[in-house]
């Protein structure tokens, strides 16, 4: 009979080729489908506005365009995103988008230069800007689909099942689309042979790697940050795996926009502290500015409805201002829809009295689920779309906050975090929205609040900021963790 290591083995690895597969196939054609569909949308929208047009463009015209945009998926495969296991959604946004607007300019390019018939720049143009939301959508819901089928993602094998081990195999586990699987973790301390960390097996001593090796498992993570440096290089060297992830004992610092540097011969981390640089404060704003000014636009409307609603169910203000604390610790005034009775904070006052269960949820999340200052009806939807934050859109444009950013808290709010976190918070603008809300939302607590401000702030970039935009507009339409 096989020894039951053997086999899992096996099985995760004949998974993890036909997955492989099945996954890079579904992306190929999430891909082919966004990019033909922009085309066509890019067609739809040019002919909308043909009356001010000096001429049609017949759509057989673009025949050799949709035959050409399948090279696209080689651009992707060179990029390294097929399948891309491994790579945060940021960077496979980045790439994605990198990819697509080159190639497209390309195409763009060659119409210019050798006039091709009918090829329409202006068709392209509107094209391109489709292609550039579609084509990372739909990567990211072709995964999406392919994780909850099973169908994505290698066994990956853990060096070590401390607690670095376990909270490697926590986050791989949480993050499913990233497409590491946890399999097994080794150890060298006896006493957790046997044992599951996370619910993953701890198979034995870490020179069994070789075992796992020979049946397949191509991706090891040495997740060992206190060993010592004979030791981690005898590992490196002998680890007989195409693919190593060492994590070293750097916790704390980004991840995000680090890079291995060979200083002659010594092996050096070059992190980028893309907040220190002024071109990137400066390219920050204009996408507060060129996002902001047209959402402030189309926000007026609905602004103005909701304000007509609070009043007729509520006496009192339709707008409500708090003071918080903003950039290098200057206070701001937060403009906000009114969703709350005028007499709020007594309410809560007597309920959080009266309730000791509601006590302990406000003092871990500060919020409650089930919260009686707020509005019958319009409070409860504003809360829950999230459309009470519109009027901060003016916040955005006076320069005070910024469209992405750590959220601006209340002072009793700030006073529970460490000075060290409240240090950092004050070094950028706070946002309208960010990673703990898109992340986590409502149902996070003060640690994870921290931690994932934390993550923001240390790995921004122009690219984290689209990618948080991106799952804003998703995060609303599902209401996933409102209330």
């Amino acid at each position: 009979m096989k020894d039951p290591l053997a086999l899992g083995v096996e099985r995760g690895a004949v998974l993890a080729r036909g997955g492989l597969w099945v996954g890079m196939a579904a992306l190929v054609f999430a891909d082919l489908l966004a990019l033909e569909a922009s085309l066509l949308l890019g067609y739809a929208f040019r002919e909308l506005f043909s009356l001010w047009l000096p001429a049609k463009v017949p759509l057989e015209a673009l025949f050799p365009v949709a035959l050409a945009l399948p090279l696209f998926t080689l651009g992707f495969a060179l990029a390294g995103l097929y399948p891309g296991y491994g790579l945060p959604a940021v960077e496979r946004m980045r790439r994605r988008v990198q990819v697509t607007l080159l190639l497209f300019l390309a195409l763009i390019a060659w119409n210019w230069l050798f006039a091709q018939e009918g090829w329409s720049r202006s068709v392209l143009l509107l094209a391109m800007g489709f292609a550039l939301v579609l084509v990372p959508l739909g990567e990211v819901l072709a995964r999406e689909v392919l994780a909850r089928l099973g169908l994505w993602g290698v066994p990956v094998l853990i060096l070590g099942a401390g607690k670095t081990g376990a909270l490697v195999v926590r986050k791989l586990k949480e993050d499913p689309v990233l497409g590491l699987r946890p399999l097994a973790l080794l150890d060298d301390d006896p006493a957790k042979w046997g044992e599951e960390v996370e619910g993953v097996p701890v198979w034995g001593e870490v020179d069994r790697a070789r075992d796992f090796a020979q049946k397949g498992v191509r991706h090891a993570i040495l997740a060992m940050p206190g060993v010592d440096r004979e030791r981690l290089a005898a590992l490196l060297q002998g680890l007989p795996f195409p693919h190593v992830v060492l994590i070293p004992d750097l916790f704390g610092l980004q991840s995000l926009w680090v890079s291995g540097r060979d200083l002659g011969g010594v092996l050096g981390l070059e992190v980028k502290k893309n907040l220190l640089l002024r071109r990137n404060w400066v390219l920050k704003r204009l996408l507060d500015y060129f996002l902001g000014i047209p959402l402030t636009l189309l926000a007026l409307p609905v602004v103005g409805l909701a304000a007509l609603w609070i009043k007729r169910v509520s006496p009192g203000p339709a707008f409500f201002t708090q003071e918080r604390e903003g950039y290098q610790g200057r206070v701001i005034r937060v403009y906000k829809l009114r969703t709350m009775y005028p007499d709020a904070e007594a309410r809560l006052r007597r309920y959080l009295e009266e309730n000791p269960q509601a006590r302990e949820e406000w003092e871990r999340y500060f919020k409650l689920k089930e919260d009686p200052r707020v509005l019958p009806g319009v409070g409860h939807l504003l809360r829950r779309t999230s459309l009470d934050e519109l009027p901060q859109l003016f916040n955005v444009l006076k320069g005070e906050m910024s469209l992405v950013g750590p959220r601006p808290f209340p002072r009793y709010h700030l006073e529970k975090f460490n000075p060290g976190f409240r240090e950092l918070r004050r070094s950028v603008l706070p946002g309208l929205t960010g990673l703990w809300q898109v992340s986590a939302r409502s149902e996070g607590d003060l640690e994870v609040q921290e931690a994932l401000d934390t993550y923001y702030i240390r790995n921004w970039s122009i690219w984290l900021d689209l990618y948080i935009l991106a799952r804003t507009v998703w995060v609303v339409l599902t209401r996933k963790g409102a209330y």
